[in-house]
């Protein structure tokens, strides 16, 4: 992250793990938090923000004071806590090092009637369905529950979108997921998921996008 300029973890040469960030580094203190209740969280295995504390962590942001306060909490003993927005849990190695492994983004989690749907989660189950090449996932707006899933589906070469498609992919879905977490958002077929260089899913394109295909729809309906 840039605010801790930039690292908090990282693995180790002789305790190294596919899929987790690592320890923490030297001087870094580290907590989760539940978002819901503003809880520390003490076990292993379970999701929380990730707190952290530590020298290399910035002191704010420059002329953004509301931001600020919203990303940084002093506690009892005046050390400052920067909240990454990440959600993350702990886990031990064989080594008994303790693996800090990022499940999803807190602001990305999708809000279903009160329930909380990691996209990663469905993505991951989507990229396991034979005819999938990738999948991307956000909440759109929901008058009775807030939010529902939508999937951003790309195909395999070969296979073509069609409502007989779409009806396998939310089946398969279905059954395998509790139901606040079906894609009852829809699925979009698309050509190709907007990523960073690195990798990362740039859902705020996609969010977009829905937002303009929405606001194209309420066009055509006033016309």
């Amino acid at each position: 992250m840039t605010e801790s300029a930039p690292v908090i973890t990282a693995q180790l040469a002789n305790d190294q793990i596919d899929g987790s960030s690592g320890p923490l580094l030297p001087n870094m203190q580290a907590k989760l938090m539940d978002p819901i209740t503003g809880k520390e969280i003490t076990s292993y295995n379970t999701p929380g923000e990730l707190w952290v504390c530590g020298p290399n962590v910035t002191i704010g942001y420059l002329h953004k004071q509301k931001e600020t306060k919203e990303t940084w909490t002093f506690d009892e003993q005046g050390r400052r806590w920067l909240h990454t927005g990440d959600e993350v849990e702990v886990r031990r190695s064989e080594k008994g090092q303790e693996h800090y492994w990022i499940v999803d983004r807190i602001k990305e989690l999708i809000k279903v009637r009160g329930f909380q749907v990691p996209p990663a989660e469905l993505e991951a189950l989507l990229l396991s369905h034979e005819i999938i090449e990738d999948a991307a996932v956000i909440g759109i707006h929901d008058d009775y529950s807030g939010e529902l899933p939508k999937a951003f589906v790309v195909l395999k070469a070969g296979m073509k979108a069609s409502k007989e498609v779409e009806s396998q992919i939310k089946k398969f879905v279905e059954e395998r997921k509790a139901r606040y977490k079906w894609l009852s958002g829809g699925i979009e077929f698309i050509d190709s998921i907007p990523k960073t260089p690195s990798g990362k899913i740039l859902r705020k394109d996609l969010r977009l996008r829905e937002k303009n295909k929405a606001k194209t729809k309420g066009a055509k309906a006033k016309l």
